[in-house]
């Protein structure tokens, strides 16, 4: 427990504005380092004189900032954040972005906190390509990208098509992967202030992304079968949403796929409140359950997006939206005005790839890897609750008590492994308390360093007695 005390005469702002700003200043000049707790409420409110309310308020907005995380019954917790500016300045936009993992994983630490498609010699493939653009397009690569070739909206549309359904050319948008692309809709078809609806865990750089915005987050309750539509019939009648983000197959981070009268079901939900569907297909073209996507279901309100990053190279940010009719060129637009747009290099490199069919075979040498290593997780992991799926890079863990989520990530930081506790896909504050860590295992170099690490886990999970261990 750290002695710390702030200075509340200090800041500008309501009370708790100004705790929060406070707390923020003391992480970045180190003062409250990674791991370190934070007084209890209900003792600050007494040091300092104010109100619990108005502590509780300060905790939920430097959360918010992610810069913290909390577990019922033990407390706050500073989050390991190791791209925090020198002197103690903040960045409030970095702090809204959750810049809460280093990007590349710290020496001697095995990187379960990534799901980016694993290595498997797309170096070859990759180099064959951009030499050939090199020698095709020397000018094009030089300058902006003004004008758009036919075989880009091709090759998004040959990517995203599922089953018997495929987007029209004429509808899709080349982005700067799927999170650009995402973002690109949301600002198309929303304004500032508008509603967004989000599972209360989700992809949750999509939900900070949308508050930076100046969005707002409305939340749905959601099962093992993902969004319930009775919840979300609720929240687009009180809340009045206009659009909502789903991943309806392979949900990040609880697997969960959307059998195909929930995807009806939703899809009718939306018609009837005149709610946007935003459909994030990067795990869903991996999944083994190929469903029809709401994209197939409700071409007219939904936007689908998918991309390369978990299935052939998270170093090629490409990406493609398929647009309701008529919405390609105001997504577009949107897109780039986010994003400066995107390079011809990048663009055709992506075109290539999926054209020539490179990269649906880069995909299935990921799918074979992703497929031994997930054996390996039902190796180390047996007699363990968990959910995983043979193509999917990455498992839905539940700790046995008295192991709580963020006790349970910090025990395997400090055994040399980086996971991913609950309070990372919180897309606002929820209450929900579940007590798991998604692991995810594409990342690693080499199938040792993978049994290594689910080693580390087996052992903390059957340490039940470490969870009872303070970090502070």
């Amino acid at each position: 427990m750290t002695n710390w005390l702030p200075d509340l005469s200090q800041g500008k702002g309501p009370i708790y504005v100004r705790l929060a700003d406070q707390i923020e200043m003391s992480i970045a000049g180190g003062t409250l380092p990674a791991g370190a707790k934070l007084p209890p409420q209900r003792n600050l409110a007494f040091d300092l004189g104010i109100t619990i309310g108005t502590v509780s308020r300060a905790y939920s907005l430097v959360h918010e900032r992610g810069l913290v995380t909390g577990e019922v019954g033990r407390g706050t917790f500073v989050r390991d954040t190791r791209d925090t500016p020198p002197n103690g300045e903040v960045d409030p936009v970095a702090s809204a972005l959750v810049g809460t993992r280093s990007m590349t994983a710290p020496p001697g630490k095995i990187r379960f906190d990534s799901t980016a498609a694993p290595d498997v010699g797309q170096g070859a493939y990759l180099q064959s390509h951009i030499e050939g653009i090199l020698r095709d397009h020397p000018v094009d690569i030089a300058s902006y990208t003004r004008s758009f070739p036919d075989h880009w909206f091709a090759a998004g549309a040959q990517w995203l098509g599922k089953g018997d359904w495929a987007p029209d050319p004429q509808n899709i948008v080349p982005t700067l992967g799927a999170h650009a692309g995402i973002m690109a809709v949301i600002s198309a078809v929303t304004a500032p202030g508008d509603r967004v609806i989000f599972e209360h865990l989700t992809y949750s750089q999509v939900s900070r992304g949308a508050g930076l915005a100046g969005r707002r987050t409305a939340l749905v309750e959601s099962d093992e079968n993902g969004i319930l539509p009775d919840d979300f019939d609720r929240v687009c009648a009180q809340q009045h949403p206009k659009v909502a983000f789903v991943m309806s197959s392979a949900q990040n981070p609880t697997l969960a796929v959307m059998p195909i009268e929930r995807r009806r079901a939703l899809v009718d939900i939306a018609r009837k409140h005149n709610v946007w569907l935003i459909e994030d297909d990067l795990y869903g073209s991996m999944s083994l359950q190929q469903l029809p996507p709401l994209a197939a279901l409700a071409p007219d309100r939904t936007f689908m997006v998918g991309g390369l990053s978990k299935s052939v190279a998270a170093g090629v940010r490409g990406g493609w939206v398929a647009c309701p009719p008529h919405f390609a060129q105001r997504v577009r637009i949107a897109h780039k005005m986010m994003t400066g747009g995107i390079p011809f290099l990048l663009a055709e490199l992506c075109a290539r790839l999926v054209l020539s069919g490179d990269a649906r075979t880069i995909r299935a040498l990921c799918a074979q890897e992703i497929a031994a290593r997930e054996a390996l997780a039902r190796e180390y992991l047996d007699g363990f609750d968990y959910r995983s799926s043979p193509s999917i890079p990455f498992l839905w863990l539940a700790l046995p008590d008295p192991w709580l989520s963020v006790t349970f990530k910090n025990a395997a930081l400090a055994e040399g492994v980086l996971i991913d506790d609950e309070d990372e896909f919180k897309a606002g504050r929820s209450e929900k308390v579940l007590h798991r860590a998604r692991i995810g295992f594409s990342s690693p170099t080499d199938r040792d360093e993978i049994r290594s690490g689910f080693a580390v886990v087996r052992r903390l999970l059957e340490n039940g007695g470490a969870g009872y261990d303070s970090i502070a």
